[in-house]
């Protein structure tokens, strides 16, 4: 599937059961209001919105319309928001005008070599990047098993996930500059509607047919098995990885 598109019919479950950012992220980044901030593969505006907050201008830079368009109804109303149809590759920005370009659960769509000669382009002297990722842990037997759940049902889940990226791809990317790598600690506490929803906004899960309902009874099972006070907790690990992009 066209990468720009899979997740149109998933935006729902993707506003409502996808994990945000940690605080430490903008924190960390030393973000001041007078930066401008480019969100590439901004989705529905998870990881535009913590940066509106702190009064920044942001361009949420995003290819897919659905997405798009929610991203617009909930974030319109901030001063700062400019939405943008456009890719990693070809961002529709004008030159020289941004001073930190974030992507959010996104990186690993991109085309590396043409994205890094158009973040060139549009940022100014000095300019960094900060490529992150929620990434869920498999520490502990529920982990584990929705793993392996996940693995069961998914289609391209081996192909597209995000952990194929590695540090030396990352380095790569970034050269001949250094990156530094911060980990934070982050989750989701769900009920089964909740989980649920989780499992249903990645693309590469089914929503109908035999195969939908199988995953449903398992999910269901899997959620009784470890559910305390009719919750589970989905914990990840935060990585971003920040450099020097001009």
């Amino acid at each position: 599937m066209d990468s720009t598109k899979r997740f149109s019919d998933r935006v729902e479950d993707y506003v409502k059961y996808r994990p945000g950012y940690p605080d430490a992220v903008v924190s960390t980044l030393g973000v001041e209001p007078w930066m401008v901030v480019a969100d590439i593969g901004s989705g529905t505006g998870i990881s535009t919105e913590p940066f509106l907050r702190r009064g920044n201008k942001v361009y949420a830079v995003e290819p897919n319309a659905d997405m798009r368009a929610k991203a617009e109804e909930l974030l319109g109303g901030y001063a700062g928001f400019v939405s943008v149809g456009g890719t990693a590759e070809r961002t529709g920005l004008p030159d020289g005008s941004v001073d930190l370009i974030v992507a959010g659960q996104a990186f690993h769509w991109f085309d590396p070599v043409r994205t890094r000669s158009e973040w060139v382009r549009v940022s100014r002297p000095g300019a960094r990047a900060a490529l992150i990722w929620n990434e869920r842990l498999m520490v502990m037997p529920f982990e584990a098993e929705y793993e392996e759940l996940i693995l069961k049902y998914a289609g391209d889940y081996k192909t597209i996930n995000h952990k194929n990226i590695t540090g030396e791809q990352v380095g790569r990317f970034f050269a001949p500059e250094d990156y530094v790598l911060y980990q934070f600690e982050n989750g989701q506490d769900f009920d089964f509607e909740g989980l649920k929803g989780r499992l249903l906004s990645s693309s590469y899960i089914p929503k109908e047919g035999a195969r939908y309902e199988e995953m449903m009874k398992a999910l269901g099972e899997l959620f009784g098995k470890y559910a305390e006070g009719g919750m589970v907790r989905v914990r990840y690990d935060t990585k971003m990885y920040v450099g020097r992009i001009k």
